[in-house]
């Protein structure tokens, strides 16, 4: 039995793309993660459960994941308004605002988080106004909690924009007509055929917020068990010459990576189940 069925392309090559696919892939991910893995290895169970599981990275894993949660909660309900705005009504400089959603993806990270510690800190052009309220967004939880909802709004608008354009008007104007509110369109109607957008671009951002370095560290503070995330983490051990340290958090970071790859995987299959 052939394990693979030949097939006739019009443009050969199966064998030389298949085999190099393969080395690309082994290259630049498969060989990286595997060093990063027997580089642990050299831990033994009790030493890789204390370290990974140690407070000062227990904060930080609470940090890094409970902003990560938020931000994505505010980018899946403040995303899916932006991109209906900008699917459904037109108004002077729509395609400018369309334009800016992408700028998270084109600015440097370190930019975004200079200016965003410029912005917010206790003397900036926002942070002065906040400041006599007594909310101190920059060098606290708070200000990471922007940042990752700065860097995650593309994934949520990019997401659900294209299933807005596919929302026929007449099915709302049907609902309206069979004596539907608009609270009853939008249950009933609206918010069911946009919830697995919603879902995937809700799961990419809290992926993205959770990876997310470069923005965080200009407005965070970085201060041990209050408002270090886990990739500083990583980085302070690196600097310390502690590798069995870092390798060790940075593999619980893959894990989870793993897992959210996973569950936007199932939730894009669902989405494309759900549209048909």
């Amino acid at each position: 039995m052939k394990l693979f069925k030949r097939q006739n392309n019009v443009l050969p090559g199966f064998g030389p793309t298949l085999g190099f696919t393969i080395f690309y892939l082994s290259l630049i991910v498969l060989i990286p993660l595997s060093a990063l893995v027997f580089r642990t290895a050299g831990l033994t169970w009790g030493e890789f459960v204390s370290t990974v599981t140690a407070p000062r990275v227990m904060a930080s894993y609470k940090v890094t994941f409970g902003a990560a949660l938020v931000a994505a909660s505010i980018n899946a309900v403040f995303g899916v308004l932006v991109a209906w705005v900008l699917v459904r009504y037109k108004f002077p400089g729509r395609k400018i605002a369309d334009a800016l959603v992408d700028l998270p993806f084109a600015l440097p990270t370190a930019v975004a988080g200079i200016t965003l510690a410029t912005i917010y800190s206790p003397n900036g052009w926002v942070g002065r106004f906040l400041e006599p309220l007594g909310i101190k967004v920059a060098f606290t939880p708070l200000g990471i909690t922007l940042a990752m909802t700065f860097i995650g709004l593309p994934f949520v608008v990019r997401t659900v924009q294209p299933v807005v354009e596919e929302i026929e008007v007449e099915l709302e104007e049907a609902a309206l007509c069979l004596g539907a509110s608009r609270w009853q369109t939008i249950q009933r109607v609206i918010f069911p055929m946009l919830l697995p957008s919603i879902l995937t671009g809700f799961a990419l951002a809290f992926a993205r917020a959770v990876g997310e370095y470069g923005s965080i560290i200009f407005i965070a503070g970085n201060m041990p068990m209050v408002s270090e995330i886990t990739p500083l983490l990583i980085i302070t051990k690196l600097e310390q010459f502690d590798y069995q340290g870092a390798t060790a958090i940075a593999c619980v970071m893959l894990l989870a990576s793993f897992l959210m790859l996973l569950v936007i995987n199932l939730l894009q299959k669902w989405s494309r189940r759900y549209a048909e």
